[in-house]
């Protein structure tokens, strides 16, 4: 090669179909798009889509807060999307407050479903007769609405306490 031609280096600003080895010089700027990261350790790892959807959630959640203005949190969402380690979501989303945990509903067994439905038909029972009665009686104030609150706490409590045994159990 002659000294005085020039030579320039391919862009990676493009995706590419094929493999392309990941260099040992990570970008320190948290905006500046992927990073070629080294195999070792678990900024190597690759990403799946969910990992990239939830990084993007948490950068437009700081950006809703007012922590991020538009312009970054625009930068870093297409970061994000355009990730291929786990070390380029790091860097992105590493000066932002995680994300709430997110409580998952318990399903209930049969066996408690059945239990509970039994408690609440029982409970609609009596709240039926207590209505019947007040129709027929001489009270006109409506007296069954404190028995069908505690009815209601009742099967409220219920549910509520079965829930918690199964997770204490699981």
């Amino acid at each position: 090669m002659d000294e005085h031609t020039t030579h320039t280096e391919p862009s990676t600003d493009r995706p590419t179909d094929r493999f392309e080895a990941p260099t040992a010089e990570p970008t320190t700027h948290p905006t500046a798009g992927p990073q070629r990261r080294p195999y070792a350790g678990p900024a190597g790892i690759r990403i799946a889509d969910a990992d990239r959807e939830q990084a993007a959630e948490r950068i437009r959640t700081a950006a809703s807060e007012g922590r991020l203005t538009l312009e970054e949190a625009d930068e870093r969402q297409h970061a994000a999307y355009a990730a291929r380690f786990a070390g380029d979501l790091t860097a992105l989303t590493s000066d932002l407050p995680a994300l709430p945990a997110v409580r998952e509903r318990r399903e209930l067994t049969p066996d408690q479903r059945r239990r509970l439905l039994i408690h609440a038909g029982i409970g609609a029972a009596f709240a039926l007769l207590f209505v019947v009665r007040w129709v027929l009686g001489p009270i006109p104030m409506f007296w069954p609405a404190a028995p069908i609150f505690w009815i209601g706490v009742s099967i409220a409590a219920h549910y509520l306490i079965t829930t918690r045994r199964r997770a204490v159990r699981a």
